[in-house]
């Protein structure tokens, strides 16, 4: 049992080391939460996962389960296992860039989309704002299948200008791909820089975090989770390997989806907002900046980022305050992060392995999080495993 905590401890400080976040080294009994996961992967809601849990700026859990796949051949999952993120780029890549562009008077929530990108102005569309689009209130459709009738990034940006919104600009939320899409786009006008470029110098370099990427090349294919097939693909040239298809049409970075990462280098990005957008001395966000951001006015939606419903069903589960924020990602990826609990959870999972009919998760994710805050004895631990 001595050598067991001995080397426990000796493996949570190399992940301090490596992390350059404190590991807590009191002994929270997070038996019940793994149980959870494991019997996640038994019933199939994913074949593996990577766990983390911040909690009072320190790394109190960080796990893989599973395997790559659910063959009992597949590579085991490790916490270097790199991940789709689908939607979380939403709010990882292109809300944090802007955040920073506004900071800088570079960009305005005010300002109407068309004074960056004067074509999007078409069909009563020359209201829609920039703060409308991070809100999802900008009358925008969900979504669009765009390699039905597009072939080239300037032909998708031509039909989102061209569309018609749905509704009146401010008056209806709609989760919105497109408006994401468009405001990469409007990140890459501003700056002369791809989004790709924009995230890895403001963010990735200095945060050192080495694993988060857009297309990440074929010599890192072994340490990424597969996600399902694409059978639909219409184009004769190699198709990028991002899962959702409207990104790879972009070439694979979008400002909806497309990033690559571990939760070891999301733990440096979270503990960075938790700690009122500083780390290690480097300023990314104000504080102010972030209270704008994430604040609800009257809204369900922050401002690129989604916040725990005051009432019904929430996938941070029962336990986050109202004040937590968070996202979700299509591929079975998350992170929601309770600033008055200090507490934030990273999940990253492939669950669109094989195919994306699987939607075990959805019950999953609110019983992870309460499961976490369970563990940590914040409330009493009731109908755990």
């Amino acid at each position: 049992m001595q050598l067991l905590r001995f080397v426990t401890a000796s493996c949570m400080i190399l992940a301090a080391l490596t992390l350059s976040i404190p590991v807590e080294l009191r002994a929270y009994d997070f038996k019940p939460l793994e149980a959870v996961v494991e019997q996640a992967i038994s019933d199939t809601v994913f074949p593996g996962a990577t766990l983390a849990v911040l909690y009072k700026g320190r790394v109190v859990f960080h796990r893989a389960f599973g395997r790559m796949t659910y063959s009992p051949k597949s590579a085991p999952v490790d916490t270097t296992t790199m991940y789709d993120l689908a939607s979380l780029t939403k709010a990882v890549v292109t809300t944090s860039i802007i955040m920073q562009l506004v900071e800088r008077d570079s960009l305005s929530l005010r300002a109407p989309v068309s004074a960056y990108l004067p074509d999007f102005a078409q069909n009563s569309k020359g209201t829609v704002t920039i703060e409308q689009l991070l809100r999802h209130t900008s009358g925008l459709r969900a979504h669009a299948g765009f390699s039905k009738s597009c072939a080239t990034p300037e032909q998708l940006f031509h039909a989102i200008a061209a569309d018609s919104l749905l509704s009146a600009p401010g008056t209806t939320t709609l989760y919105s791909d497109l408006g994401f899409m468009i405001l990469g786009k409007i990140v890459e006008t501003i700056t002369g820089k791809s989004l790709a470029s924009n995230f890895h110098e403001r963010f990735t370099k200095p945060l050192n975090m080495k694993s988060t990427m857009f297309t990440p090349p074929p010599s890192l294919i072994l340490r990424i989770a597969p996600v399902e097939k694409d059978k639909l693909w219409p184009f004769k040239k190699e198709r990028p390997l991002v899962h959702d298809q409207n990104a790879a049409l972009l070439g694979g970075v979008a400002g909806h989806a497309g990033l690559y990462a571990t939760t070891s280098d999301l733990l440096l990005m979270t503990a960075m907002m938790m700690n009122d957008g500083t780390s290690k001395g480097r300023v990314y966000f104000r504080p102010a900046t972030l209270r704008t951001f994430l604040s609800r006015r009257n809204s369900p939606r922050a401002l690129g980022w989604d916040l725990r419903s005051p009432e019904g069903h929430s996938s941070a589960g029962d336990f986050f305050s109202n004040s937590s924020y968070g996202h979700l990602g299509f591929t079975g990826t998350s992170i929601w992060i309770d600033p008055e609990k200090k507490i934030a959870v990273i999940l990253l999972s492939n669950r669109v392995y094989p195919t994306s009919d699987n939607i075990k998760i959805r019950t999953f994710r609110p019983l992870i999080h309460n499961t976490v805050v369970q563990c940590l004895g914040l409330v009493r631990q009731t109908n755990l495993p």
